[in-house]
């Protein structure tokens, strides 16, 4: 793992948007009628430098999320085995030939959205005598170039999942940039609902209040606790 120490002023900067946006969920939660703990705050660390994750650490946040395994196994191989060991989330798509992996390193899978990485996610648990929580990704929005199961899909994948002994939390989404997300984290719940299903991952930087109206129980946030960043980024996962 590379390793480096963040400035002074760059982990004053990262704690105080951390804070920012933790008192900002706390609103939106008190607004919504909800316990202001009652949505978990995913920090997105895809791209970002050791110092920007370690000062964040420092700072205390505890759950994170990554887009990709090899990048994650970089970040966080070392840092997980320091304790209080941070819960780590999988929140880009997922190659069932990359199952074992995410399988070893993850705690959470938010991108089951097809049947075959199912069979890949449970054949893997087996192998490893270990199994993460996972959520499937619907894809609300019916975007051709967007992972995720369709919503006509998603009942049957939630029970062929459940089937193969996989433990699923709840649903993710990612709504369509161009439209408003109300309507998709409303179906989303929909979803949730009818299957018996309490996790809720949707709302981003841009949209997380409005996720929270709409019950989202977690929240994957990047460019509010780090800052825009000029390196190329999948801009559709935090």
């Amino acid at each position: 793992m590379t390793s480096s120490s963040p400035d002074q002023d760059g982990a004053s900067s990262v704690a105080s948007r951390l804070e920012a946006v933790r008192g900002r969920i706390a609103r939106a939660c008190r607004a919504a009628g909800r316990a202001p703990d009652s949505v978990v705050l995913t920090a997105v660390t895809k791209t970002q430098p050791p110092g920007a994750i370690d000062a964040i650490l420092a700072a205390g946040q505890r759950v994170f999320g990554e887009n990709r395994v090899q990048e994650a196994q970089g970040r966080w191989t070392d840092r997980l085995a320091a304790p209080p060991r941070p819960e780590l989330r999988l929140i880009g798509p997922l190659q069932t030939n990359k199952a074992a992996d995410a399988v070893a390193l993850f705690d959470v899978i938010e991108t089951l959205d097809r049947p075959r990485l199912a069979d890949a996610l449970a054949a893997a648990a087996g192998r490893a005598g270990k199994s993460p929580r996972v959520l499937v990704q619907v894809n609300t929005g019916a975007e051709p170039q967007k992972a995720g199961a369709l919503p006509e899909e998603t009942d049957a994948l939630i029970a062929h999942a459940r089937a193969l002994g996989l433990t699923v939390e709840g649903l993710m989404c990612i709504p369509p940039a161009d439209e408003a997300p109300g309507i998709h984290f409303a179906l989303l719940r929909r979803i949730a609902r009818r299957n018996g299903l309490d996790v809720l991952s949707m709302g981003m930087s841009g949209d997380y209040e409005t996720a929270i109206r709409f019950g989202a129980t977690h929240v994957r946030i990047g460019s509010a606790l780090f800052g825009e960043r000029n390196t190329p980024q999948t801009p559709s996962m935090d």
